[in-house]
C-alpha cells in the first residue's frame, strides 16, 4: 500500500505520541501548531521546535518549518516538520490523505470530515460520523484508546487521571496573570510547599512531593487559572519526564489501527 500523507493538528505531549508512531512507521507526517505552544511536558513534545528550531523526543527530531515550501522540503528529505498554522489553512493546499486532530482541546476547534479522505479526532468534542470519520477515547481507564466510529468520546470531567493515588492535587494552575519565571526545571525533585516559579511577584508552590514532570515555558505570559505545571508523585520515575507516556502510546496505536484499517482510501 502507498503510505499516506498525514497532517496532525497539535504537537503537544499526547499528539507527539501519535506523530512519533506514524513517522516511525514510515508515513509522511506534518504537524501543525500555534505560534506560541503551551505544552507542560515540554521535554516530550515536538511543539517545542516552534521555539527552538528543533525538538528531539526518543531519538526522533522534529524541525520547525517556516512555511509550506519549507515543510515540503523537510519531508522530501525524510524529515519531520512542525509548522505554525493554528487555523490549519495549509490543509486545503496540501491535501493530505489523513487529518488527525490531536490538540486535546476538549472541544472541536474547526476540524471537519471534508478536510481529508480520513479525519480522526482525539478526545472530547468530536462525534464520529458527523464531524470526523473516527474518534479515539482519551480518558484514562478501561476504554482508553477505544476507537469510535459512531458517537463521541466521554465528555471532559475536568479531573486529571490518578497517578499513585493523586489526581487534581498533582496539577498546578496559575494563581494570577502575568509572565512566569521558572525557578525549578523539569525533572527536578520537589517537595510540597517548595517555590517552583514566580508570576510577577506571586510565588507558585509545589502542591505535592514528587518529580516536576512538566512546567510551562519560562517567560510565557500565563492567564489566571491556566494549567502551568504537573508533578508526578513517583520520585523514581524521573526518566518519564522525557519520554512518551503510556497514554500517548495507547492513543497512537489506535490512530495507526484506524489508518491501516482504512487503507483502501489510498491503495
Amino acid at each position: 500500500m502507498r503510505e499516506p500523507f498525514v497532517i496532525v493538528r497539535g504537537a503537544g505531549d499526547i499528539a507527539t505520541g501519535t506523530i512519533y508512531c506514524l513517522y516511525k512507521c514510515g508515513f509522511k507526517v506534518l504537524a501543525l501548531e500555534s505560534k506560541k505552544p503551551t505544552a507542560i511536558r515540554r521535554l516530550a513534545a515536538f511543539c517545542e521546535a516552534i521555539y527552538d528550531g528543533e525538538s528531539t523526543v526518543e531519538g526522533v527530531t522534529a524541525y520547525r518549518a517556516d512555511g509550506i515550501s519549507d515543510a515540503e522540503r523537510i519531508m522530501s528529505e525524510g524529515g519531520l516538520p512542525v509548522m505554525a498554522d493554528e487555523q490549519a489553512e495549509s490543509i486545503d493546499m496540501l491535501k493530505p490523505d489523513v487529518v488527525v486532530d490531536a490538540m486535546i482541546a476538549k472541544r472541536n476547534l474547526g476540524t471537519f470530515k471534508e478536510m481529508a479522505p480520513l479525519t480522526i479526532g482525539l478526545g472530547p468534542g468530536f462525534t464520529a460520523g458527523r464531524d470526523v470519520h473516527a474518534a479515539v477515547e482519551t480518558m484514562r481507564g478501561h476504554n482508553l484508546g477505544r476507537i469510535i466510529y459512531d458517537g463521541s468520546p466521554m465528555p471532559n470531567t475536568g479531573v486529571p487521571g490518578v497517578i499513585a493515588g493523586f489526581s487534581s492535587e498533582r496539577v498546578i494552575h496559575s494563581p494570577t496573570e502575568g509572565q512566569i519565571k521558572n525557578i525549578s526545571k523539569i525533572a527536578d525533585i520537589v517537595t510540597k510547599g517548595q517555590e517552583i516559579a514566580k508570576i510577577g511577584n506571586e510565588a507558585v508552590y509545589a502542591s505535592i512531593d514528587g518529580v516536576l514532570r512538566g512546567i510551562i515555558r519560562d517567560g510565557y505570559n500565563v492567564k489566571k487559572g491556566m494549567k502551568i505545571a504537573d508533578i508526578d508523585p513517583r520520585t523514581e520515575q524521573v526518566n518519564n519526564c522525557t519520554t512518551i507516556s503510556d497514554k500517548a502510546r495507547c492513543i497512537a496505536g489506535s490512530v495507526l489501527e484506524i489508518i491501516i484499517e482504512r487503507r483502501e482510501l489510498w491503495e
